[in-house]
């Protein structure tokens, strides 16, 4: 897995383009900047844009080709984020932050509740986890993501991965995708935000 991810960063110039995803965009536009934690990132165009606006930026993927990627559009923009190269399932983060966001982040299903619980510990009370990925109905698309439909997301299923969240919005739908070459029309996707419960 980490080869191929590698090999195709390596092959294309920006595989999802270089603009920000627009369900994450639209948040970090209308909220305060804090700090922003983006697992399994890829080439940066989410970490940049956050930075871009005055966030704290916090990145991890566990390939080598999109961190020094991802790095270099950030030197290029005179920008700051801190990158980190892991295995999700076993990476470990020492602080909490404002926002996690999962952009389209498909985890194997033996590994997806746990890591889910994992990512909820790295919030702050009141942070926000905003989850974007594809539903169980894109296995009938063929504008990305994973071909197998265990690895697609149903709203059950993320409702229970993230139970310790009062969950604000979840909702799945079909649009249109026009993120460069890899999302690039008619998907089935599915949304989340919810918050951390404060003590």
């Amino acid at each position: 897995m980490k080869e191929m991810w590698n090999q195709r960063y390596a092959e294309h110039e920006l595989v999802y383009g270089e603009a920000p995803n627009t369900f994450l965009k639209a948040f970090i536009d209308r909220e305060e900047p804090g700090s922003i934690l983006l697992p399994a990132e890829g080439e940066g165009r989410n970490a940049v844009y956050a930075a871009s606006m005055g966030w704290e930026v916090f990145a991890m993927d566990f390939s080598t080709v999109a961190q020094e990627k991802a790095l270099r559009r950030a030197r290029q923009r005179g920008l700051a984020l801190t990158y980190e190269v892991a295995d999700i399932t076993s990476w470990e983060f020492d602080r909490q932050v404002d926002l996690v966001a999962l952009i389209f982040a498909h985890l194997a299903p033996e590994n997806r509740k746990a890591v889910h619980r994992k990512l909820t510990g790295y919030l702050k009370p009141g942070g926000t986890m905003l989850l974007q990925a594809f539903s169980r109905d894109q296995i009938k698309y063929n504008s990305g993501g994973p071909k197998n439909i265990d690895w697609l997301y149903s709203p059950e299923m993320l409702r229970d991965d993230f139970r310790n969240l009062k969950i604000e919005m979840l909702e799945a739908k079909t649009e249109d995708l026009d993120e460069s070459r890899f999302h690039q029309g008619k998907a089935g996707t599915i949304r989340m935000i919810a918050r951390k419960i404060k003590n």
